[in-house]
């Protein structure tokens, strides 16, 4: 499965290099705006190591960003189902604040909480937050008439058992939901660190933009999809172990 990921990634890269050369060739442009393949494997050389531990600071921020969100999604769900004044109000909330950018609120949490571990945290939990929420919000309000129909009869229904249910009717919506957010909590966290921070992977792009210095912005690129696939596998191959220990 490792193989197969970090093999797609590398495709996928190699194939963007492969079109940014040819505008290279086809343009006649220099090595100034696109770097050779010579130039960017010399400056991988002396950069790899910072921009290594860069990208690691990165995704400690991204995946506790990802557990918090998730965590929230499935209380904030849950609490929202419930047929009373609240849930209806939760749910209303829900579908009206997602509609709003979150990463324009982005320069008022750097302002109110300065740059640190908090801000850039918290503004990746809410970038995956939301497309969490809505999902959890759907999957636990659909009701599974076939099954949930014979608690009824039987009452012995309840609410932590319906909502079981709706979960593990749902479970493959409920991974494909958390493998796509995790890939947002990665985003937020880069663009928190672009906006205003003095680490991460996404401080050094902005360095580098500002440098107009395409090949640290590629090899910055390469790192953030090489850890962006192992998390993505480590989630497939937990959710793996989760479906075959509920099926059996």
């Amino acid at each position: 499965m490792l193989k197969n990921r970090i093999f797609q990634f590398l495709l996928l890269y190699l194939f963007f290099l492969v079109f940014l050369f040819f505008i290279k060739n086809i343009f006649g442009l220099s090595d100034y705006i696109i770097p050779s393949l010579s130039n960017i494997w010399q400056r991988a050389q002396d950069i790899y190591l910072y921009y290594l531990y860069d990208t690691k600071e990165t995704f400690i921020i991204a995946v506790i960003g990802h557990i918090i969100s998730i965590l929230m999604a499935v209380i904030v769900a849950s609490i929202g189902r419930i047929k009373t004044v609240i849930g209806s109000f939760i749910k209303a909330c829900a579908y009206n604040i997602q509609a709003y950018p979150i990463v324009a609120l982005a320069p008022i949490i750097f302002i109110l909480l300065g740059d640190g571990y908090i801000s850039r945290l918290l503004i990746a939990s809410m970038i995956c937050y939301f497309p969490l929420l809505l999902t959890f919000i759907g999957i636990f309000t659909e009701p599974v008439e076939d099954i949930e129909h014979f608690f009824n009869t039987t009452n012995k229904n309840n609410f932590i058992l319906e909502t079981k249910i709706r979960a593990f009717e749902n479970i493959n919506k409920i991974k494909t939901v958390i493998e796509g957010s995790a890939t947002l909590a990665v985003v937020g966290t880069i663009v928190a660190e672009f906006i205003s921070s003095q680490e991460g992977i996404g401080h050094s792009i902005s360095i580098a933009l500002s440098q107009s210095d395409l090949s640290k912005v590629l090899i910055a690129l390469f790192m953030i999809g090489i850890f962006t696939s192992i998390y993505l596998l480590f989630l497939e191959y937990f959710s793996y172990l989760l479906m075959k220990r509920l099926t059996y």
